[in-house]
């Protein structure tokens, strides 16, 4: 009788994996990833003068493989959840690219590296392969820490306020992922306005289009379109070229090209680790919000499955890391299951490996994907703001400046802005005060971690708990003295600070003491009356 009955109950159960709400989200995700890899060519390619047959032959291929890794495994864990729980509207974990990496990346490691590289007398193909090597070697490396970091990131969660972890995301959604793909827009800024609006209107109003035409799509196609109708006319205020119809052919051959790039990858460490930290805080997050929706992940299981498609993605040549994306509720809204993350990967992942990833890429103007990042920079902030203590916004806003600093670094440290000779000149100016771009450099170096330790010690002294404060602060000023953050290098390598000469030496002795008498003065100022008193609620 027994056996009857688990036999109907499994006749019962079936996993529609495939819906049409697949087909949405399949667009969704897609086009997330697609306008990632198109920044992370555009950010090289055209920022940097990168050799694009690299960025689409061997970044491309890698990347585009861990995506596909991903995805897959993803979908076997909705399958896996599915038939657990006897529930047949499970919605796989969305995974992509990770936004703020890819960009923070590609303008803060492999773009600088590059240019630093051939000033340094290597040739451009050379310094271009080396670029390579060291954007595998990060991947690794961030790879690698988030496998040990899957086990504690709840525990890093806990110890570090919101406004630290949070701001530092704000921080570089507004000034990376917002400020840089503005300047797409207003590059050619009648297409560019045309999606944006486009995109507020849907996205951001949440008003539909007719017939609910879906919104990204929308603004996609007509601004394509339009570009392709008005730019060989010269009415959009910039010059025409017609898109290479080439494919990229490029297969993601595991390979130890990674070593040759490992030590100098090491000078990006206060760059990359944080990114990673961001990606395992975010997959826990992530996680629980699908919880909340219906579908009970096992947190581990997720965090290891991006740190694996990262490893492999770096393994193979790619440059960007993956991460669980956080809006699988919305995808589980659109009545998604799991056929949405196999088309996603197989997409992305064969488009890298044959070719036609990167001719989408080339084919649509980045001014028509560009307000996508907006949207999301914008998501991104606000959530931050939202998600902390109301008392805590004052610490995401102060968390905001290094991200500032960083933005403001990457640009005057331009040639085409600002002639090499120029910026470093500058480096030195004498004053009464230390030379403004060195301050610059010092406060963008490291940008990520600064945000997360300022944006903690604010929240603590806003709860009164100024012992705490202290120690964040001393923590800071540790990470100064030897330039893991506020590096005074331009290239933001560590050191030893009494082997640095001239003024910016005094970077890390002044700084660091600054940091040193602040939280001696906030440790005797804890033992005040007025330190003790309860926060007065606004």
């Amino acid at each position: 009788m027994k056996q009857t009955q688990d036999s109907a109950v499994q006749t019962e159960f079936k996993y529609k994996w495939f819906v049409p709400g697949d087909i949405n989200g399949f667009f969704g995700l897609m086009i997330d990833n697609l306008t990632v890899l198109s920044f992370l060519a555009g950010i090289l390619i055209f920022a940097f003068k990168y050799p694009a047959d690299i960025v689409y032959g061997k970044m491309f291929p890698g990347t585009a493989f861990g995506v596909l890794f991903g995805d897959l495994v993803y979908t076997w864990m909705a399958f896996r959840l599915a038939k657990k729980k006897n529930n047949p509207n499970v919605t796989a974990m969305p995974l992509g690219l990770d936004t703020p990496s890819t960009i923070g990346i590609a303008l803060t490691v492999l773009g600088p590296a590059f240019v630093y590289l051939k000033s340094k007398g290597m040739a451009e193909h050379d310094a271009a392969m080396m670029t390579w090597y060291i954007g595998m070697a990060t991947m690794i490396i961030i790879g690698v820490f988030k496998l040990g970091f899957s086990f504690i990131g709840g525990w890093v969660q806990k110890i570090v306020p919101q406004a630290g972890l949070l701001g530092s995301l704000a921080g570089i959604g507004l000034a990376l992922i917002g400020f840089v793909p503005l300047m797409d827009i207003f590059g050619l800024p009648i297409i560019g306005l045309i999606s944006l609006g486009l995109i507020l209107y849907t996205l951001v109003a949440k008003i539909n289009l007719p017939k609910n035409f879906p919104g990204v799509f929308a603004a996609i196609l007509i601004g394509t379109v339009l570009y392709y109708i008005f730019a060989p006319m010269g009415l959009l205020g910039g010059s025409f070229s017609s898109p290479s119809m080439q494919l990229h052919f490029g297969a993601p051959i595991p390979t130890l090209g990674f070593v040759n790039g490992f030590w100098e990858a090491l000078k990006y460490l206060p760059i990359a680790l944080p990114f990673g930290i961001l990606t395992v805080v975010g997959g826990i997050n992530v996680t629980e919000s699908a919880r909340v929706a219906g579908d009970d992940f096992n947190t581990r299981d997720i965090l290891l499955t991006e740190a694996f498609s990262t490893l492999i993605a770096g393994v193979c040549g790619g440059v960007a890391q993956t991460t669980p994306y956080i809006g699988q509720p919305a995808y589980k809204a659109m009545g998604s299951r799991a056929g949405y993350t196999v088309l996603t990967g197989l997409f992305i992942g064969l488009g890298g490996i044959l070719g036609y990833v990167s001719f989408f890429v080339e084919f649509i103007p980045r001014a028509v994907l560009a307000p996508i990042l907006i949207f999301v920079a914008l998501d991104i902030a606000v959530q931050a703001f939202k998600a902390v203590p109301p008392a805590h916004t004052t610490a995401v806003a102060f968390s905001l400046f290094p991200n500032i600093a960083r933005l403001l670094q990457i640009q005057l440290s331009n040639p085409d802005i600002v002639p090499l000779a120029n910026f470093n000149n500058m480096l030195t100016l004498p004053g009464k005060t230390l030379p403004q771009l060195l301050v610059i450099v010092a406060l963008g170096n490291g940008f990520i971690l600064t945000a997360m330790l300022w944006g903690a010690f604010a929240a603590k002294l806003i709860d009164r708990k100024l012992k705490q404060a202290s120690i964040y602060l001393l923590i800071t000023a540790a990470f100064t003295f030897f330039g893991v953050i506020h590096s005074a290098s331009p290239d933001g390598n560590m050191y030893l600070p009494w082997q640095l000469s001239g003024v910016s030496q005094q970077i890390p002795y002044q700084f660091t003491a600054a940091y040193v008498v602040l939280a001696a003065m906030l440790f005797f100022l804890s033992y005040t009356r007025q330190s003790k008193e309860p926060v007065v609620e606004e």
